[in-house]
């Protein structure tokens, strides 16, 4: 399946994949919305994913396949050579992440290589990762760790401040701070960095956050 807003992308990695042998598209999406209702009705073996899309990100749809098509591969396929969306999109899941600048041929082989349940990464996306997804919770506050799980959970500001008794600009002021000791740009990203480290015991990680070295 294809997901982006690019009808020009869409068709030439179209052309790409029904040319190689095995392969098939199955679907193509141009939005969110679209990918998440086609994805559950043809249940893809794999996703080639945008990253931009006009009503979200490829994260949301990655979110998406986790949830309903837990089988399927996720492969990022972006323009942006960005080390938030790498951390971002591997967090969610995503078991391989190539360049709009990668030949023909070599998306073939990644397709292949993610439908045989393998992971593509290579050293350099592996040390990048690590450097920024490690541990990037380390000099949050406990109130900010509690910020971090409701927004995993898809609560907005709102209603954040609802659930903790507390100001909505006091959860804006939170919410800058936590995206900013964790090095990232958007909310998105620290829900998507939840959904990975949900199944790693990182709620362990938050009943130590009130314990001594951890900030009041």
């Amino acid at each position: 399946m294809i997901i982006d807003d690019h009808e020009v992308v869409r068709r030439g990695l179209l052309e790409v994949v029904q040319r190689a042998e095995g392969l098939e598209v199955v679907a193509e999406a141009s939005s969110v919305a679209e990918a998440t209702r086609r994805l559950v009705l043809v249940r893809p073996d794999v996703l080639l994913v945008d990253l931009q899309l006009p009503d979200g990100t490829g994260i949301e749809i990655i979110n998406a396949v986790g949830r309903h098509v837990p089988e399927a591969g996720c492969i990022v396929l972006t323009s942006f050579d960005d080390d938030d969306a790498v951390a971002a999109s591997l967090a969610a899941g995503a078991k391989a992440f190539v360049l709009k600048t990668v030949r023909g041929a070599e998306i073939a082989d990644v397709i292949r290589s993610v439908a045989a349940g393998r992971t593509l990464l290579d050293e350099r996306t592996v040390t990048r990762r690590k450097a920024h997804i490690e541990d990037p919770t380390a000099d949050l506050t406990a109130s900010e760790l509690r910020i971090v799980e409701l927004i995993g959970e898809g609560l907005a500001n709102r209603q954040i401040a609802e659930v903790l008794g507390v100001a909505e600009k006091t959860v804006k002021n939170h919410v800058t701070a936590v995206l900013a000791k964790m090095g990232l740009q958007r909310r998105t990203q620290v829900a998507a960095w939840v959904a990975g480290q949900r199944s790693s015991g990182w709620r362990g990680a938050q009943e130590n956050a009130a314990q001594p070295g951890r900030h009041p």
